[in-house]
């Protein structure tokens, strides 16, 4: 997603003022600091990479026979910065357990800390994100176990897995044809080239 700093509030948003807020638009927004920040759209490119990424991974957990889903662009992670809870990041595409998403269709859509994890996150790279998706999201990921992070980046047309290891993240990174290998879906025969090509 791109993001848009708001000015529609002046004081700092803390999660329950946060899951309340109604500016009365369909607009989205992510809680960074306590601040609302404006998830606006991205390129035709960016929303065709995050529809790619879901439907081939829901045909993946399919095929594995998982009971876990893909999930794309709506699901909220409560996420430390500083060592405060007043952030809350929406992913592109985030996978968990089907059980887990079923437990969320009757309140807001958001893990918070005291919740498991997504089994694996995905980010796609925008001009107005790339420093927030390569750096700070994984800073936080980290911190919250998430045990594999993608950057999905078409600015660079390469796809960075980070996996986590001992508290901290090994990065692979995979270009052109490159066979993406993925501890959470070891079997997925996908490159980069197939991510990162237009798919209309």
């Amino acid at each position: 997603m791109v993001t848009v700093k708001s000015e529609l509030t002046t004081k700092p948003l803390n999660l329950a003022e946060y899951l309340n807020y109604n500016d009365g638009t369909d607009t989205r927004y992510e809680l960074v600091n306590g601040e609302l920040i404006n998830m606006s759209l991205g390129t035709g490119k960016h929303g065709a990479i995050i529809k790619f990424l879901e439907r081939t991974f829901d045909a993946e957990i399919e095929r594995m026979g998982l009971n876990w889903t893909a999930i794309q662009s709506v699901l909220g992670i409560q996420s430390p910065r500083g060592g405060r809870w007043d952030t809350v990041r929406i992913p592109d595409v985030v996978i968990l357990p089907l059980e887990q998403w079923r437990e969320l269709q009757n309140k807001e859509a958001v893990i918070t800390m005291n919740q498991p994890v997504p089994l694996l996150i995905v980010e796609v790279v925008s001009e107005s994100t790339k420093r927030t998706d390569y750096r700070a999201k994984k800073a936080e990921y980290s911190v919250l176990e998430i045990s594999e992070y993608w950057i999905v980046d078409p600015l660079e047309n390469q796809v960075t897995i980070l996996t986590l290891v001992d508290g901290w993240y090994d990065s692979l990174e995979f270009t052109g044809g490159d066979q993406i290998q993925s501890k959470t879906f070891p079997n997925l025969e996908l490159t980069a080239e197939q991510i990162l090509k237009d798919q209309i």
